[in-house]
């Protein structure tokens, strides 16, 4: 059976659009993507978004998309998975490919955060957390991701210049890539001197609230071939896998161990038949630059407790062993959450296809690893991607 292949990419910078609404930046990456590709014309939609409820009062996106699109009368709907909306949305338009009911599939993950008032938009990414059993209790999102960073330390006595060094790298590299929100490097004495938003978390420890789209085509190589697309435009979706865990930390069985990340990289890795030594590059999701390190771990580049030594030893970066965050990441690049998972995606095909900017190109990259978070490590996909 044949692969799902991504034909077509687009992005708009992410950052502060107070002048574009949600609907337009999600056209715009749309645009981008057909123009990319060559085509005119999709089958379906699928939306990436997290809380455009709570943020712009908007759902139903599909339809609303789709329509200011000029897609037509398609199927388009919205997928969510709390953080994880855009990761999932990729893998959902993959598997609509490969059911054969489809086509050629577009998705589009997009995110209008910061229209809100920052106390509000600070509950609406709590509700990634569970209602009821923290949220309730006045636990705010970063709060929960504190206190795992204070008990990684604890553990394994890593200190908050350690982890600081997942931040450095991540403005190093999109200090380059144009689309990023923040373009200039920092260093350690930058993370350690910005305020505390939650102890030990700092302002440069964590992602900002933001705005963006990034969309993908997603089709098999007979579609391709029959509309005529460039064979150096395709890379395939190679392998994925998506997991879930307990949504609340207190029923975690490890708070140091992303589950969820494991189990679906070894889904990916199975059907991808690869190993983590053969990932050219990692887009992990460093919402916190303790995620990080844990995600290092959960996909199994570094034992359980190493993942911060990566940093430290300087293998995290573009000539390092194991490149992560390569046009910024969720720190530099930015996290308009629904939309992260897509801008992953986005970002790999250019790597592969040897289209990334001057100086954070990966030498030689043929296969690269995205991983989306949703919530606390609640719902985790990983998607591997490689050259055709």
């Amino acid at each position: 059976m044949e692969k799902p292949i991504i034909v077509g990419v687009g992005m708009t910078p992410v950052g502060e659009h107070w002048r574009t609404s949600l609907r337009d930046l999600a056209v715009e990456a749309i645009l981008k993507a057909m123009d990319d590709a060559g085509i005119d014309k999709v089958d379906s939609l699928y939306v990436g978004n997290m809380a455009s409820g709570s943020f712009v009062e908007q759902e139903n996106l599909g339809a609303l998309i789709a329509d200011w699109a000029g897609l037509g009368n398609i199927p388009a709907v919205k997928v969510e998975a709390a953080c994880a909306s855009g990761g999932a949305a990729v893998q959902e338009g993959a598997k609509a490919v490969l059911s054969g009911l489809e086509d050629v599939v577009l998705v589009v993950g997009v995110e209008k955060m910061t229209d809100a008032w920052p106390s509000d938009a600070t509950r609406y990414l709590a509700y990634a957390s569970d209602a009821e059993w923290e949220l309730f209790h006045g636990v705010s999102f970063v709060a929960l991701n504190a206190l795992i960073m204070r008990h990684y330390m604890n553990t394994y006595g890593y200190t908050e210049e350690d982890l600081a060094l997942f931040a450095v790298n991540a403005h190093a590299n999109g200090a380059k890539n144009p689309y990023a929100m923040f373009k200039r490097p920092i260093t350690v004495e930058t993370v350690m001197k910005s305020p505390y938003i939650a102890d030990p978390l700092k302002l440069f420890d964590a992602s900002p609230v933001c705005d963006g789209a990034a969309a993908v085509i997603i089709t098999i190589p007979e579609k391709a071939k029959e509309l005529g697309i460039p064979k150096d435009k395709w890379v395939e979706i190679a392998g994925m896998g998506r997991a879930i865990d307990t949504i609340n930390l207190a029923n975690r069985e490890d708070l140091l161990t992303l589950k969820a990340a494991k189990i679906a990289a070894e889904k990916a890795y199975k059907m991808a038949k690869v190993e983590p030594k053969d990932i050219d590059f990692f887009e992990v999701h460093d919402a916190f630059t303790v995620m990080a390190a844990l995600s290092l771990e959960a996909l199994g580049v570094a034992e359980k407790g190493e993942g911060a030594k990566l940093a430290k030893e300087g293998q995290i970066a573009i000539d390092g062993d194991y490149p992560i965050q390569t046009m910024g990441g969720l720190k530099a690049r930015g996290h308009p959450v629904g939309a992260t998972g897509v801008y992953q995606t986005v970002e790999s095909v250019l790597q592969i296809r040897g289209e990334a900017p001057n100086g954070i190109q990966v030498p030689d990259a043929e296969i690269g690893l995205t991983q989306n978070i949703g919530g606390t490590g609640s719902n985790i996909t990983v998607t591997i991607l490689r050259r055709v």
